[in-house]
């Protein structure tokens, strides 16, 4: 089975987080997400984010890090999530593609439906927040 290379963006500023839902017509579809999207064949993940960011919510990444990476099977596919903290960028993050998408304080960020593989994430955050 074909393993996804995703570059996920976690885009923090303060202790808020900006998150996203998924269309209803996508793979986990109405759930909520952080931003990103698959790797082209032909660039890096860090490239791979730059290029989604632009495009999906209107951001110019000038600085970013590695969080973690998180492989996970969900029976019909497998992703790779690289995960990479976002915490200077220029531009107002606000989604181009018309999802709803909100800034959310890391310790609300329970409150909201994740696909299972961003659950870990959400844990990481939790332990770097300073607010717990």
């Amino acid at each position: 089975m074909k393993i996804v290379e995703v570059a996920v963006g976690v885009i923090k500023q303060g202790n808020k987080i900006y998150i996203s839902k998924r269309s209803d017509a996508l793979h986990q579809g109405g759930k909520w997400e952080f931003p990103g999207g698959k790797r082209e064949a032909n660039e890096t993940i860090e490239q791979a984010l730059v290029r989604e960011l632009s495009e999906e919510i209107g951001i110019q990444v000038t600085k970013q890090s590695p969080l973690m990476l998180i492989e996970h099977d969900y029976g019909d596919k497998k992703v790779r999530l690289d995960v990479r903290l976002v915490e200077e960028f220029e531009g107002e993050a606000s989604h181009q593609e018309g999802q709803q998408s909100q800034w959310v304080e890391i310790k609300d960020l329970t409150q909201f439906t994740f696909p299972d593989a961003n659950k870990v994430i959400i844990d990481k955050l939790s332990e770097l927040s300073t607010d717990h």
